[in-house]
């Protein structure tokens, strides 16, 4: 079970539209929170993704990222640094097709038990922010022309201990979710 099913057990197809616009909102606003890094810079994406996916579930978690990549289809500025439609072809483009798997994955581990426990919330948060480098780091390579190890060392290395930390913060606030659900 997810978060939001046990805090909204008989959810509505409009209630499930405003889920899903609030978490484009909350990608949306965490990509504005940016260090400036070349070529990818480190946003807050991550950590959103991840919050989306241990709330909502698999199916909830991948129709909000693809609404929200929709919405930078459409030209709204709601990648990194304002970015909208460029951002499809340029060295991000990997990671932002990638959160659709990545908010899908998270979800499907909460779905199967990972739903509880600080722990197990944790681990449904990495191993998806770990697989993302994977489409990150090969459409990185392909748009620079980097080498694999240089598109590793620019695309990866430097945001494994962002990814570590921004589990744990997504983990830590499902976890907080769940008990004042408990408490209820």
């Amino acid at each position: 079970m997810t978060l939001t099913q046990a805090a909204l057990p008989s959810r509505t197809f409009l209630t499930n539209a405003i889920l899903v616009l609030a978490g484009t909102a909350l990608l949306a606003m965490s990509a504005q929170v940016s260090v400036p890094m070349y070529p990818v810079p480190m946003t807050l994406q991550t950590l959103a993704v991840s919050l989306i996916g241990l709330a909502y579930g698999s199916r909830l978690g991948a129709v909000t990222v693809i609404a929200y990549l929709a919405e930078g289809a459409m030209g709204l500025p709601v990648f990194a640094n304002f970015a909208s439609l460029p951002a499809f072809t340029g060295p991000t483009a990997g990671f932002l097709f990638g959160f659709v798997g990545m908010a899908w994955l998270t979800g499907f581990m909460v779905e199967r038990g990972f739903d509880r426990g600080f722990v197990k919330l944790f681990v449904a948060a990495i191993l998806p922010a770990l697989l993302l480098f994977v489409p990150g780091v090969t459409v990185l390579k392909l748009v620079t022309g980097l080498g694999w190890e240089a598109a590793f060392f620019a695309g990866c290395a430097p945001f494994l201990i962002g990814a570590l930390v921004k589990a744990i913060v997504a983990a830590m606030a499902v976890k907080g979710g769940w008990n004042l659900i408990d408490r209820r």
